[in-house]
């Protein structure tokens, strides 16, 4: 075998092939059943196993440093990628439905450090910041007894729905953030106050525009009593333009009525009587939110 001289002597040189320590690769740490047990997922997204239970990998240091990558964050791509790497049966992670996003999250923090979660808080009304342990393999077993209302009926029609996907997520997170921005650069312009006003109304213009969207892209058909189903995109993004506004509100808050029920739920806190002393509540909540400082971080 031959020899590869370096400082301290030399070392041998293996010939290519199964690598060696193939065997100490990641395996598997839990196994997740999605709160859509698969539903909603377009073909070819995800290799579902025959019992409906996704192996969960830990991350890899590669993963830890992807999720510091700030551009990668803003179009969804770390998130993706993390998502890929730690649940290879997932093929293409921005088909993901938004009512299995947070649950996969919650598996890979598990299968990576632990199932305890630590979040530090502000008491209410007071200086004093506490710890606080969420125990997330419970929070997890709350996610998947929900259910996706996907029927619903209002003044004789009925709308079959589906969730959004994370891609639409992302897209429709970022025509919002940048039109926010674009309303804070006028805000602080010089520009005179008539044109401000033409340039806000033009940007609330769009916002709702990307609003309505939104609901059109969660819509799979519309039917009225007994008439053919409508699942042209088009015609139906016509329809809400063209009809009673209460029958679009109906379908809009549903569908938030659903991205709520799915939601991660805040912890809620029952203080001591040394903290209510000091001016707090007898109850507060504390949000648990996806921080990469916190909840994809080592303590």
């Amino acid at each position: 075998m031959a020899e590869n001289t370096i400082p301290g002597g030399p070392i041998p040189i293996q010939p290519q092939g199964q690598n060696p320590l193939a065997k100490h690769f990641r395996q598997p740490k839990i196994y997740l059943r999605l709160p859509s047990q698969g539903r909603y997922w377009p073909e070819g997204s995800i290799d579902m196993p025959e019992n409906g239970e996704l192996p969960v990998y830990s991350m890899t240091a590669k993963d830890e440093l992807v999720l510091k990558t700030p551009d990668a964050l803003i179009n969804g791509t770390s998130t993706v990628n993390l998502i890929q790497s730690c649940i290879p049966h997932i093929k293409d992670g921005f088909a993901i439905p938004s009512l299995d996003l947070d649950a996969l999250l919650v598996a890979i923090r598990i299968a990576s450090y632990g199932e305890q979660l630590t979040i530090t808080a502000t008491i209410p009304n007071t200086d004093m910041e506490k710890e606080y342990t969420v125990n997330l393999v419970e929070l997890l077993d709350t996610m998947q007894t929900r259910e996706f209302e996907d029927t619903f009926h209002k003044n004789g029609f009925t709308f079959k729905l589906r969730p959004t996907n994370y891609q639409q997520f992302t897209q429709a997170a970022l025509k919002a953030f940048e039109e926010q921005r674009l309303v804070k650069t006028i805000d602080d312009s010089k520009m005179p106050e008539e044109e401000k006003l033409s340039k806000f109304n033009a940007s609330f213009k769009k916002l709702t525009e990307y609003n309505v969207d939104l609901v059109v892209q969660q819509v799979i058909s519309v039917q009225f009593q007994n008439e053919e189903p409508v699942t042209n995109v088009a015609h139906i993004k016509e329809f809400f333009a063209g009809t009673d506004g209460a029958i679009f509100d109906g379908v809009k808050d549903h569908l938030e009525k659903m991205k709520d029920e799915f939601s991660i739920k805040p912890l809620k806190v029952i203080t001591d009587e040394e903290e209510r002393k000091a001016g707090a509540p007898d109850e507060f909540e504390v949000p648990i939110a996806f921080d990469q400082s916190n909840f994809f971080a080592r303590r």
